[in-house]
Formats: C-alpha cells, structure tokens, sequence
C-alpha cells in the first residue's frame, strides 16, 4: 500500500494558513491562542481529528498575522478541510518546531502552591512539570495562561472531552487549586 505525503510546498501552504492564527512557526503572541510549536505530533494530529469529527469544541478566530482581511475561521473548519495525510505532515511540521514559552505575568506565591499541586496530580502524565512533549499530553509550562484557563473551564462545564484519570483530579481541585496552576505553568518561561 502506498501512502500519500504532501509535498513540503503543500505543507509550507498549510503550515502559513495555521501560523495567521497561532503566529510565526506556531508561537502564538496572544494569550487565548495556544502555541502549537514542540508540541507532539501523536496530540495535534489527535486534537485536529477531534475538531474535525465535532468531538472537541471549535471557537471562531481572527486571523491575526498574514492576510488578515480573510474571514474568521475555527478548528473545526479547518480541520475538515485537510486530508489525513495533511493533518499528520503539518502535526509533524509543528512537532519539528520549537516550544518557546510565553512572557507573561504570573503570581510566585501562587505559582508555588501550583507546583506542589503539579507534582502531586499531575506529574505523572504531564512530565517535567508539563515541558516534556514525548508525554503525549501537551505542553503545560509556559503554554498562554487565557489558552489553559479557557481549557480548564471547558474540562470543569464538560464541553471538552478528557480523560477518565484526569477528570477525577481536576474535579477535586478548587478554584484556586486551578488559579495556583496557571500561575505555576505561566511561571515557566
């Protein structure tokens, strides 16, 4: 069986597409955009096909870099129009890039009480305090705290998809619980 792979032409169209929302090679200059850069290619691909098949909520954004006049778009539109050969080339893409954490502003007592809640719930899948991409879980450490923020209320309303293990331990954490956390993620830049 042979296997379709877009040419690099294909994937730089693609990949310039992504960038006008999630900013040069991936890294994202705003809080409520994640940067895709260094993350796996198992948890983009993955998160893509969740778009696609309606299983993971799509918001509609601006394109903020590149032709900005285009109209709003959301994963889901996107998604649906990649094949899955494409999908995986630009997760491999993006995979290839490099994590660069945010600058952002953080509280250090908070982010304190954050890492001791990391180290205690959730270290074991979100290795080396959330850095490490060969964990499949996604960046936590440095990743735009709106970004997280807006992901940790879609798991707490139920309109983001996740894990059984991890569902019992974000439901035991409180709101400040949650606060300490992005403060500690954001903390690492």
């Amino acid at each position: 069986m042979s296997v379709s792979v877009p040419a690099s032409a294909d994937v730089a169209a693609i990949a310039e597409d992504c960038d006008g929302c999630h900013g040069a090679a991936g890294v994202s200059e705003w809080s409520e955009i994640p940067t895709i850069a260094g993350v796996s290619a198992f948890v983009l691909s993955d998160a893509m096909f969740y778009y696609r098949d309606g299983e993971r909520p799509c918001a509609e954004s601006e394109y903020r870099m590149g032709d900005t006049s285009r109209p709003p778009t959301d994963m889901c539109a996107v998604s649906k129009q990649l094949s899955e050969d494409e999908i995986d080339a630009i997760s491999g893409y993006y995979a290839a890039q490099n994590f660069v954490p945010a600058v952002q502003d953080y509280d250090a007592e908070l982010a304190l009480l954050g890492k001791a809640i990391h180290d205690e719930s959730c270290e074991n899948c979100h290795a080396d305090s959330g850095r490490d991409p060969e964990e499949d879980a996604g960046i936590l450490a440095g990743q735009w705290t709106g970004y997280l923020s807006g992901q940790f209320e879609g798991y707490a309303a139920g309109t983001r998809s996740q894990p059984e293990k991890m569902a019992a331990k974000l439901n035991a954490l409180s709101e400040t619980d949650v606060e300490a956390l992005l403060n500690f993620y954001a903390s690492l830049q």
